[in-house]
């Protein structure tokens, strides 16, 4: 059968246009009443919109609900007498119609299963007119991570305290008050709150006052809004404490935590101050509101989220700690900070129509912040991490279950499940491509233009392409002047077009003859259905470099096939300069025996994203059968001389999941004779680090990651050290201060006995309190080691349960425990056990990233077809209500297709050869290795 992903976006749009129809005519809705509802599409209708909202609510932090009246101010667009809004698990006591002759009660209905309610009117409200309604509702704080919802923290002394915060994006703003929740909707807010005396208030705007009520009870009044959506609103209920500072344009920036760790709150603050006058002077935009809020929240599902004007954080994504903080947490937090602040241009100020265009938000906020960061903070070297995005985005698109960045959706399922690495890590990288293709410069003009023209307005793909085109032409005629390929006119917009409106991205094989370059481009696709990989065509601004120039040229690839010519013959070329491109490259003949020479004779020759896009792409490209495993194993080798951050990450996420797939095929010979062969490869690198905190930023992450690699594959020097320094702290009580860099590894190796378990689970509810780096640093480790099958379950469990765990932690552990060689297994029968427990409790949405994460990561390290069977027969008795069409299944399928397809290619011959490979420990292991794998194949 056809599956979904192999239709055009066109024939996307009609399916689920006659999908709605037929819906619309098999079950005309009925209201909770019995009546008919007026309304029968999931998108609201035209005819009106709001203008202003006046909102009031009162949170009670005791018995944990909250009333609230909505006064919203319509403008008709068409007669009606209906109007249809949203609204979500909340009571509507009254609605009134406000006129100047005074209030008239509206009849309304409800029907739940869109979220929906309408209000009639005897007389019909007529086009042109303005017209203000009131609501009045009551609900319960939500015990999600989404709407208006509650939250708590425990002090030092064992003191629990509530707090109600909000989280809107995308469709939760209707859980908390009457509204068009619909990105389109634009409108302004004015906002009051009701609040205890001992706590605070604070929203998108400053507060302009506060009225004093009786009962120890006060109304807090805050500024109007600028015109913004639904998802964009945002109030906190608490007892947190601030920090502030105001920027060089006199916007005022707090930074709000829990008292207890107000202390964590300066980096945060000058991160905020000066990337907030970067953008502002970048965008030549000012910053249009007089302050701006970074709140760190206890209780956080989503990394962060870009409210107007009060943006919200994890803990772990805003608090640090110089003394305990690593260089990682530096880097991340920082990243973070500059992707919400970001979005108050990109998405705030300029938003997507629909939640189809949803990376027209969140691929500009990622590429933003990067672009960002390299100029605010240069020794953060955040280019050394830039090409993982593409890697982790390709790995997703490499997939048939992939969709175009702009694609149809209508649900609220569908809209969470445009959350995902082709939004914003495909998106940022295209944006990168296309940066890199028209220059920086014209690019900056381009996107200002953007930006200025459609302030406080929606758009739509061709928006954005039609603002770069014009200013594009004559930078790029110069660039490609000295090609083979004449342009006189750039089509930013049908080439882009190629690049947003189909899944996926092109493989471009090189065979160079002579002077002559041969190109063809085709879909890069992990499938062994051929067809699948037909029809797609990209428009590809390719760059390479030679042998003979290290000048980077430029060449747009707009057919199937075609040639381009070279001044001379050269030893190689190397396609896809610093990977700025979003495609693959092949080198046929005699390619990649020429960039293997190359590399293992002058690896430098290249720069490090060169050698890092190498790596990706060879491995990837024997998933598909282009490459042989001992071509790629043999490129692998030069990795003994590497250093540089991007190359020897890669290197390692290539080579390690080749060992993973063996342990769930218990190989246990060739698997360890694999880790044997990573460890010995990157030995001398990592004999070399320091157990400290000096170097770059980039050579500290590095630091960590080799030296927690080493001390898990049991590499002696490093279990050495690590025991020494777990043995230290431990004595300490834990106060003994350990290089940041290195307490990951120090951590895992502690917790390989029951007494250093224990040890550190106790300091992990401690750390708890205060320190929220530490938390995460030992929640990963506490999960690494298999000695304690029964500890691990009940780290799982405390996680659902969220009362010595936070439930918010709840994927990260599942999936940490699920990369356990003897956890997976755990780890799987906790998910199908609690599935439906997660799902109606609400605790994670369908379609969101957590419920995706929790899927893909449980699974996507097996490699039988017993294992595929099993989880086939789960998630096929699921129903639609309970996520049986979440794409994130369908990604499971195919990826546990693919590890399948790729052991029973590459290893058929293991239990015939196993023996070979514990025979002689003289015998050189590389070699031993190709003499393997040449048998194979």
């Amino acid at each position: 059968g056809y599956t979904f992903t192999r239709f055009s976006v066109f024939e996307k749009c009609w399916m689920i246009l006659l999908h709605s129809i037929y819906t619309s005519l098999c079950e005309a809705p009925i209201a909770t009443n019995g009546q008919p509802f007026p309304w029968d599409r999931m998108r609201l209708p035209k005819t009106v919109s709001p203008v202003h909202y006046d909102l009031t609510f009162h949170p009670n932090l005791t018995s944990l609900d909250f009333t609230g009246v909505a006064r919203i101010l319509l403008e008709v667009h068409e007669d009606t007498s209906a109007v249809i809004l949203h609204t979500k698990e909340m009571h509507i006591s009254k609605v009134l119609l406000l006129a100047p002759e005074g209030a008239r009660p509206l009849r309304f209905l409800e029907y739940p299963r869109f979220h929906q309610l309408a209000l009639l009117s005897d007389t019909p409200l007529i086009q042109g007119r303005r017209y203000e309604v009131q609501l009045e509702f009551a609900a319960n704080l939500s015990d999600s991570y989404h709407g208006f919802y509650k939250g708590s923290y425990r002090t030092s002394s064992g003191e629990v305290r509530m707090l109600a915060s909000t989280q809107f994006e995308a469709t939760s703003a209707r859980a908390a008050f009457p509204c068009f929740d619909e990105p389109a909707f634009k409108a302004n807010f004015t906002i009051r709150i009701i609040r205890e005396a001992r706590h605070i208030a604070i929203s998108n705007m400053p507060k302009v006052k506060a009225v004093q009520l009786p009962g120890d009870l006060f109304e807090d009044h805050f500024d109007t809004t600028v015109k913004m959506s639904t998802y964009l609103v945002a109030f906190i209920v608490s007892d947190f404490l601030s920090v502030s500072k105001t920027t060089k344009h006199g916007v005022k920036i707090s930074v709000y935590a829990v008292p207890e760790k107000i202390d964590q709150t300066a980096f945060a603050l000058d991160a905020a101050v000066k990337l907030l006058d970067f953008y502002d002077d970048y965008f030549d935009i000012p910053y249009p509101l007089p302050k701006q809020d970074l709140a760190a929240i206890p209780d956080f599902q989503s990394g962060a989220m870009e409210n107007w004007g009060l943006t919200t954080y994890r803990e772990a994504g805003l608090l640090f700690d110089p003394a305990k903080s690593s260089a990682s947490d530096k880097l991340g937090i920082t990243m973070v900070i500059a992707h919400e602040l970001a979005h108050q241009w990109f998405g705030n100020l300029v938003t997507m129509e629909w939640w189809n265009d949803l990376w027209l938000n969140e691929g500009f906020a990622k590429f933003m912040e990067f672009i960002s960061v390299d100029i605010t903070y240069p020794e953060l070297h955040v280019d050394d991490f830039f090409l993982g995005k593409c890697f982790e985005a390709m790995e997703v698109d490499s997939l048939s279950s992939s969709h175009p960045i702009s694609t149809p959706v209508e649900n609220p399922a569908q809209i969470q499940e445009m959350f995902d690495d082709v939004s914003y890590d495909k998106g940022a990288c295209i944006l990168n491509m296309l940066r890199d293709f028209l220059t920086p410069e014209a690019f900056e003009i381009g996107i200002i233009r953007y930006l200025k023209r459609y302030s406080y307005q929606n758009t739509v793909n061709s928006h954005l392409w039609d603002s770069l085109t014009n200013v594009s032409c004559v930078c790029v005629c110069i660039r490609l002047k000295h090609t083979s390929y004449g342009l006189w006119y750039l089509d930013v917009r049908t080439i882009m077009e190629s690049w947003t409106l189909q899944e996926g991205f092109p493989l471009v094989t090189v065979e160079v003859r002579g002077r002559e370059v041969r190109l063809t481009q085709e879909r890069y696709l992990k499938t062994d259905d051929p067809s699948l990989t037909e029809g797609f065509l990209w428009q590809i601004p390719l760059t390479y470099v030679t042998s003979a120039s290290s000048t980077v040229h430029r060449f747009l690839l707009k057919t199937k096939t075609d040639v381009l010519y070279l001044p001379e013959e050269v030893d190689w070329v190397k396609f896809n300069v610093k990977m700025n491109g979003y495609y693959m490259v092949h080198y046929e003949g005699e390619g990649w025996s020429s960039i293997i020479k190359l590399l293992q004779h002058n690896h430098t020759a290249l720069s490090s994203n060169d050698r890092a896009s190498l790596i990706n792409n060879v491995f990837q490209l024997v998933s598909v059968g282009k490459v042989r495993l001992d071509t790629a194993l043999d490129l692998s080798l030069y990795l003994s001389r590497e250093t540089e951050i991007m190359a020897v990450t890669q290197g390692l996420g290539e080579l390690v999941p080749l060992y993973k797939l063996m342990e769930k095929r218990d190989m246990m010979a060739l698997e360890n004779q694999m880790k044997g062969y990573i460890v010995d490869l990157f030995r001398g690198l990592i004999d070399r680090q320091e157990w400290s905190d000096a170097g770059l930023v980039s050579e500290r992450v590095l630091r960590s990651y080799l030296l927690l690699f080493a001390c898990v594959r049991n590499h002696p020097p490093c279990l050495a050290t690590a025991i020494e320094l777990f043995n230290k702290w431990r004595d300490s009580d834990g106060n003994m201060s350990l290089p940041t860099d290195v307490s990951l590894a120090v951590f895992a190796v502690g917790a390989r006995t029951p007494e250093g378990w224990d040890f550190l689970f106790e300091k992990y509810h401690l750390s708890f309190l205060k320190l929220s780096c530490i938390i995460v640093d030992i929640l990963s480790c506490l999960s690494l080691f298999y000695h304690f099958p029964l500890s691990l379950c009940r780290m799982m469990e405390q996680s659902l349960h969220g009362e010595v765990m936070k439930t918010q932690d709840l994927p990260s552990v599942v999936v940490s425990i699920s990369k356990n060689p003897r956890g997976y297994k755990l780890a799987w029968d906790f998910l199908r056990a609690n599935w439906h427990a997660l799902i109606k409790k609400s605790v994670f949405d369908l379609g969101s990233h957590s419920i995706a994460h929790l899927v893909t990561g449980v699974t996507g390290q097996y490699s039988t077809r017993e294992m595929l069977d099993e989880v086939r027969s789960f998630f096929d008795s699921l129903t639609e209500e309970t996520g049986s069409e979440m794409r994130c299944i369908q990604q499971t399928y195919e990826t546990i297709e693919e590890n399948i397809r790729w052991m029973d290619t590459h290893l058929p011959l293991h239990e015939l050869l196993g023996p070979l490979w514990i025979l002689n420990s003289k015998i050189d292991k590389h070699k031993l290795l190709f003499i393997y794998i040449s048998t194979m194949e």
